[in-house]
């Protein structure tokens, strides 16, 4: 199980089967200069504003935020959320009694009136993404007094104020639904800001036994290939205009900009396959330095008190079969980071990781030496 810790960032990773991954994180609104000429020798067909259009409809339109940081797909006219079955875990669970455990069971609504409305889950519409690294700059230097312990450039707080003032307190007032954010990049060296629609009435469809969308469990969890049908079903209610609303009976199924239609022919061999939605994190530019830190303390720490966590969790889920249902998203999430820590550190010992990582910096200290490029050396400067 992947979660997805950075959130409204929009990706590709693109492969045709008879070539190795070409694999990456991109931003939508740069993939024309960055990576869109070999997508298309690769065997791409859309064009790149059928991908990001900002100014119409695109593939983007159908490719949403489910909750805090999964990724759904709008896949019909009546605004249906297809998403993981781990990414509705907690909502499947919070519906799930002894009387009606569809953890174990699962859940389909027969009619819309049998849908299930979820308090507090949300799904977010990215409408446009700029960047804005010389406006935060200049921010960051008009308010430098406010600045005291050299913090605010990575600051979600101050960020999101100067997010709202560019936009400007109308915009947000007048459009239903609207938010913005901007984000840092490369740890405040660039930033970009996304404005969004957030709908907040969104309601279980359908979704399978846990012995379907489940399984494996955590023994197969971070194992490949897998077996799981790991699926659920939402739909997003809007009011009768179609816009964001909270829920209520009166709410309307969303007819939304975009939808993807489901292929059940599969994939061929030498097919391009591209991938969109919102990742995880990627820690590729870690430094030795910061590779040694995860592996030594952070992951230690998690493995050991996961470990101790988790230990009380499954004691009283296994006396108890209501605690079992109401300690099922906690529990599987806090084996999901266990076996994460676990497997990376597994992982940066088999490869050499940090000695890698050394490598690559004495590479880039010769570079930068050579080229007189000391900024390069002041950034691993430690």
């Amino acid at each position: 199980m992947k979660k997805s810790f950075l959130s409204l960032i929009l990706i590709f990773t693109l492969t045709t089967f008879s070539l190795s991954a070409d694999e990456g994180m991109w931003m939508l609104h740069l993939l024309k200069q960055q990576k869109y000429p070999e997508m298309k020798k690769l065997g791409l067909k859309l064009r790149d504003y059928d991908i990001y259009n900002p100014n119409g409809t695109s593939i983007k339109d159908a490719v949403v935020q489910f909750g805090g940081g999964c990724t759904g797909e709008v896949i019909s006219s009546q605004g249906l959320v297809l998403t993981n079955h781990h990414c509705g875990y907690g909502q499947i669970q919070n519906h799930s009694t002894l009387e009606h455990n569809y953890l174990e069971n699962g859940f389909w609504a027969m009619t819309k009136t049998e849908e299930l409305p979820n308090p507090g889950l949300t799904v977010t519409f990215i409408d446009k993404v700029e960047e804005v690294t010389d406006y935060v700059k200049n921010c960051l230097e008009r308010d430098k007094a406010l600045d005291k312990d050299g913090i605010l450039f990575l600051s979600p707080a101050y960020l999101k104020s100067i997010a709202k003032e560019r936009v400007g307190k109308e915009f947000l007032e007048n459009n239903a639904g609207a938010d913005v954010e901007i984000k840092p990049f490369f740890d405040g060296n660039q930033y970009f800001m996304f404005i969004k629609k957030i709908y907040s009435d969104i309601r279980l469809v359908g979704a399978p036994p846990s012995s379907i969308g489940k399984f494996g469990a955590d023994t197969d969890n971070w194992m490949w290939p897998r077996h799981t049908g790991d699926f659920s079903l939402f739909r997003i209610y809007a009011d009768k205009n179609g816009n964001p609303a909270p829920y209520s009976p009166d709410n309307v199924p969303l007819k939304p900009k975009r939808w993807l239609t489901v292929s059940t022919q599969g994939a061929n061999e030498n097919d391009f396959v591209m991938i969109l939605g919102f990742p995880g994190t990627t820690y590729k530019f870690y430094t030795s330095w910061e590779v040694a830190e995860r592996r030594d303390i952070d992951n230690r720490v998690r493995i050991n008190m996961r470990r101790v966590r988790q230990e009380a969790l499954l004691n009283e889920m296994l006396a108890d079969p209501q605690v079992n249902i109401q300690y099922a998203s906690k529990y599987t999430g806090s084996t999901n980071a266990y076996k994460s820590a676990i497997g990376s550190n597994w992982a940066i010992d088999k490869r050499n990781f940090v000695m890698a990582k050394k490598r690559q910096q004495e590479r880039l200290i010769g570079w930068a030496k050579k080229k007189n490029k000391t900024q390069f050396l002041a950034a691993l400067d430690t």
